[in-house]
């Protein structure tokens, strides 16, 4: 196997696939990233237990300006090698595997040779079923797990709460989190006819998947088996192991009547939160006050150790019964991200029960479920 490439282009592929390569793992070959070249091009492939990313770079990419002169296959330990790769000298660099699995590295007076592993001893990517499939655009995908990921469980000690929720049903696909502090749950129309399915991905693999995309306009089509599900574009395969059990029935959670409601701009109450946050992480109790009456709507954040703030807030408009209520400012910041740069209202109960945010504009279906926490 001999090719030679341009370093930063064959760079941004290997930073795809080691996203998915763990240093600590039982199985040592997997700290390595699989490298096969055929007449087509060269694809590379890490994994750990949980993820698997193969990214292909084609033999007619220009930007690779690739020289093919013999196919093959290597294992290469992905830490060191991606730091010679990166530490190069030259645009250019030449990669060929010797005899007992041993790689020479060339590029310009630099010229490194290092231990490999066969190929063959690389664990096989999972073969799929092309039945069950769904298309979406790339940046569509990649909202939805901004827009829920953030509520997944951190806490192994319910692992299926650690990944979001998805439910393809009657042309739609909701995707739900939610850590039983929190929820957030978004809902879209397919209109592709596409078989319904019911899995839960981890959020860990959701993040590192919304990373590894590198065109926002490309689609994605997603390809679901018995315990993996497959992310696939053109130059990228990424699989993802599924987490198993049932995961709870969210939609009892969220609440249809309410007693106060609250309209407001989302980058102005961010702004607020953020500013009576900075006292309340300083403090014991990592807690914001809102008080809500007729005329007025005011947040308090207050640190005995520090001091307190008060601030007004401003909104659109107000309705309902008054109310006093506390919350994290942590949840409220992550879900008004998840919003950007729009109205909501703000839907309240009691100051014990759980309040939604909403959209304003009811053709967008996402709602997010914050639990107050009690004071008294």
């Amino acid at each position: 196997m001999k090719v030679t490439v341009k370093r930063n282009t064959f760079l941004q592929e290997l930073q795809t696939v080691q996203r998915a390569i763990s240093s600590k793992t039982t199985i040592p070959i997997l700290t390595g990233v699989k490298i096969v070249l055929t007449d087509e091009g060269l694809s590379l492939t890490g994994s750990n237990a949980d993820i698997s990313i193969e990214s292909f770079l084609s033999q007619e990419d220009e930007k690779a300006q690739m020289t093919i002169e013999s196919t093959g296959s290597i294992v290469l330990q992905a830490r060191f090698f991606g730091e010679i790769i990166r530490k190069l000298p030259e645009d250019m660099f030449t990669l060929e595997v010797l005899e007992n699995n041993q790689v020479a590295i060339t590029s310009g007076k630099a010229d490194f040779t290092v231990n490999g592993l066969d190929a063959e001893n690389y664990p096989h990517l999972p073969v799929i079923d092309a039945k069950n499939q769904i298309q979406l655009p790339v940046h569509l995908l990649t909202k939805i797990i901004n827009e829920t990921g953030f509520a997944v469980s951190l806490h192994e000690s319910r692992p299926i709460l650690t990944g979001v929720h998805f439910i393809l049903e009657n042309q739609k696909l909701l995707a739900v989190a939610t850590d039983s502090h929190r929820l957030s749950q978004r809902v879209i129309p397919i209109e592709q006819a596409a078989e319904d399915f019911n899995i839960v991905i981890p959020g860990k693999s959701l993040t590192e998947l919304s990373r590894s995309f590198t065109n926002e306009e490309e689609m994605v089509e997603i390809s679901i088996m018995e315990n993996q599900v497959l992310f696939k574009t053109q130059n990228m395969y990424f699989y993802s192991r599924l987490l198993e059990g049932n995961y709870p029935d969210t939609n009892r959670l969220i609440p249809t009547s309410f007693n106060t409601e609250i309209d407001f701009y989302v980058p102005e109450l961010l702004s607020a939160i953020d500013r009576a946050s900075l006292l309340s992480h300083e403090g014991r109790n990592n807690i914001v006050r809102l008080a809500i009456a007729s005329d007025s709507v005011v947040l308090y954040g207050n640190s005995p150790e520090i001091g307190k703030v008060e601030e007004p807030l401003n909104y659109e408009k107000v309705s309902g019964d008054p109310l006093e209520i506390s919350f994290n400012p942590d949840y409220m910041k992550d879900a008004l991200r998840a919003f950007g740069d729009m109205s909501i209202t703000v839907k309240f109960i009691s100051a014990i029960r759980p309040f939604t945010l909403e959209p304003t504009e009811t053709d967008l279906d996402f709602i997010q479920l914050i639990t107050p926490v009690r004071t008294n």
